[in-house]
């Protein structure tokens, strides 16, 4: 076999060096996809942990439960822009309640002056709700505006702002109560019955906001009264 022998070394280096490549690549590989996968392994955060452990909100089961609204009456952990976490949560209560007063009112009185005028009025009778405040004019509206106003600085003392309607004075006033119960509705009863009555009027107070939101639309949107 002479010369021929003399190149075998050379072979057998050669296949060992293209044996060795292929397994280096593949070893490569694997430390480069252990190196990808550790990237978008789960990272031990206390922020998402809090979230996972959080209680869900009864009317919204897809958000976290807006803690400070637990035990008021009529919460069913419904506040989806967060407002309970950012304004004082009595001035929020007193708001709900007072719209949803003035809502129960504007109702009523959206149907029924479809149908009732007072003497006063009776030459400006129009079917359309929504066009009674033109038919009076602006100094009737002014008129309705004012007397609220009055009446607003006197029941809150002058302190009719967030910051101040419930500091001094007024810090243990009941969000709602102004003691006005002429028909004695709260006299003799137990706190569970009040806060039975408080429950009614802050449902009705809801629904009367959107009866009168859509009563108003659907007047201005059809062009014609509501019956």
């Amino acid at each position: 076999r002479g010369p021929p022998s003399s190149f075998e070394p050379i072979h057998s280096l050669s296949l060992t060096s293209s044996l060795r490549i292929p397994t280096m690549m593949k070893i490569a590989a694997l430390l480069a996809l252990a190196g990808s996968s550790a990237a978008f392994a789960p990272v031990n955060n206390g922020k998402a942990a809090t979230a996972l452990n959080a209680e869900m909100s009864k009317a919204m089961p897809f958000l976290i439960n807006p803690a400070n609204t637990d035990g008021l009456i009529g919460s069913n952990g419904f506040d989806p822009l967060g407002f309970s976490d950012t304004f004082d949560i009595k001035w929020l209560q007193e708001s709900e309640i007072k719209h949803g007063r003035v809502a129960m009112l504007a109702s009523a009185g959206f149907i029924a002056s479809q149908f009732v005028n007072f003497p006063m009025y009776s030459s400006m009778h129009v079917d359309d709700s929504n066009m009674a405040p033109t038919v009076v004019g602006i100094s009737a509206m002014l008129q309705i505006v004012c007397a609220a106003g009055v009446e607003e600085w006197r029941t809150y003392k002058g302190q009719v702002t967030m910051e101040d309607m419930f500091t001094g004075d007024m810090a243990d006033r009941t969000p709602g109560d102004f003691g006005f119960d002429p028909m004695g509705q709260l006299k003799g009863k137990s706190e569970a019955a009040v806060n039975e009555m408080k429950l009614k009027e802050i449902k009705n107070g809801r629904l009367a906001m959107l009866a009168i939101g859509g009563m108003i639309h659907h007047n201005f949107v059809t062009g014609e009264a509501l019956f």
